[in-house]
């Protein structure tokens, strides 16, 4: 009997890709990863799952690989990642997925959301609340428009996700400083350069996972310092009344509609200002780790394998089978340098309550500080049926985490650090 293949393009560097090749294997499916580098992804290199290295960036090039594996196995579905500032690669499976007549995103939906200003075109033809907003193609134009809207500004990549290159500029000096950074060769680049202005929307940020027209639950979710937008915590669900949940929900399903979509998943994110919530973006995909542990912490709903029954065709099942506060707290270095030691992990695992403690990087590890998602090295998730004593787990596990950074040669260290830090 031919066994049934489940093709992962790319992999996730932050927990999801183990998630789906772990789900894949419960559903009887072989998960094989088609990568343009595998070593990239930690759990690829064990050599416990099957991977072909192959141009992910060639549509031709991954049909003629999909073509020639189904001389050995059914491929039962289709579907990949959207990882780091790349997110190109799913609009790409969408486009798999219909080459060989198999369930998956609409592509051009996926593609019109790539684009941080169509998206928001879109959004502003089905007047969906956002922020105002400019696309910049040189320094002059990102100044005039700055000046516009009023200070202070979002200044960010047109294309590109994690963060990458997203900065709040609150006066002039950050303004011409993130516009030289972005404009001047340290950015990398995956489209023409187009800078993204828009209005600071100031509000506590709060974002929705949804699968099909579902909304499966809303998050709260804290940043790190300004002027980078470093996640935190996340917290399931958010603490919001029965309005607050409903105006967010429906701006959810107005963005969906503006922009196409409605098949699998999708990740929406706000900020609630003084008009209620604004849309800061629509994201076409499964939220990045640990936002799918959270939700099965929270609900009892296991996304990754939900979204893989959609894939393969079978019907999915995204009843919640219990009620409990789920919240994750991100470990970020306050420097720069090579990491010493990072420890605390077996302790922090057997806190009653501690639902999963996972380190992204190994000591000798280079640390450096991006202002991004690649500033966490690890996380940490707590649930329980009480709100109170699942933040109570939550800190008393980070406390048991500490790690030791060396700082670069000719760093300076101010007075007030030390070379160990808690998460």
């Amino acid at each position: 009997m031919t066994r049934r293949a489940l093709i992962l393009i790319e992999g996730h560097t932050r927990g999801n890709g183990l998630l789906y090749v772990h789900a894949a294997r419960r559903l009887g499916l072989h998960p094989i990863t088609l990568s343009a580098d595998p070593t990239q992804y930690d759990y690829l290199s064990s050599g416990s799952f099957e991977v072909i290295r192959v141009d992910t960036d060639n549509l031709d090039a991954l049909i003629h690989e999909c073509s020639r594996l189904q001389g050995a196995y059914d491929i039962a579905g289709i579907t990949g990642f959207a990882g780091g500032d790349d997110e190109s690669v799913y609009a790409t499976v969408g486009k798999l997925c219909r080459h060989f007549d198999l369930p998956g995103p609409n592509p051009a939906s996926v593609e019109r959301c790539c684009s941080k200003f169509v998206q928001r075109q879109l959004l502003a033809e089905a007047r969906v609340p956002q922020p105002a907003y400019r696309l910049a193609a040189n320094a002059t134009e990102v100044e005039s428009f700055a000046t516009e809207i009023g200070l202070p500004v979002i200044l960010k990549p047109a294309v590109g996700g994690g963060s990458s290159g997203v900065r709040l500029c609150r006066n002039v000096d950050e303004l011409t400083e993130h516009t030289a950074y972005l404009l001047g060769g340290a950015h990398i680049w995956r489209s023409s350069p187009r800078i993204l202005v828009e209005e600071y929307a100031q509000g506590p940020y709060y974002s929705t996972d949804i699968m099909g027209n579902e909304v499966i639950g809303i998050a709260a979710a804290e940043f790190g310092q300004p002027p980078h937008f470093v996640f935190r915590e996340t917290t399931f669900p958010a603490l919001l009344t029965g309005d607050e949940r409903k105006r967010i929900a429906d701006v959810s399903l107005s963005c969906l509609r503006a922009l196409g979509l409605g098949w699998g998943p999708s990740n929406i994110e706000f900020r609630w200002t003084k008009l209620g919530p604004v849309v800061i973006e629509v994201n076409p995909r499964l939220s990045g780790s640990p936002d799918p542990q959270l939700v099965q912490a929270a609900y009892g709903i296991d996304l990754v394998t939900e979204h893989i029954k959609l894939v393969i065709g079978e019907e999915w099942d995204l009843r919640r089978r219990h009620s409990h506060t789920a919240a994750a707290r991100k470990l970020i270095p306050d420097r720069e340098g090579i990491l010493d030691w990072i420890t605390g992990d077996s302790r922090a695992s057997v806190v009653s309550g501690v639902v999963e403690v996972k380190f992204y990087v190994e000591p000798k590890t280079p640390i450096f500080r991006k202002g991004d998602y690649r500033d966490c090295i690890g996380h940490v998730i707590a649930a329980s049926p009480n709100r109170a004593r699942t933040e109570s787990v939550l800190q008393r596990a980070v406390d048991l985490i500490e790690w030791s950074i060396t700082p670069f040669p000719g760093t300076f260290i101010g007075p007030q650090s030390s070379r160990t830090s808690r998460g």
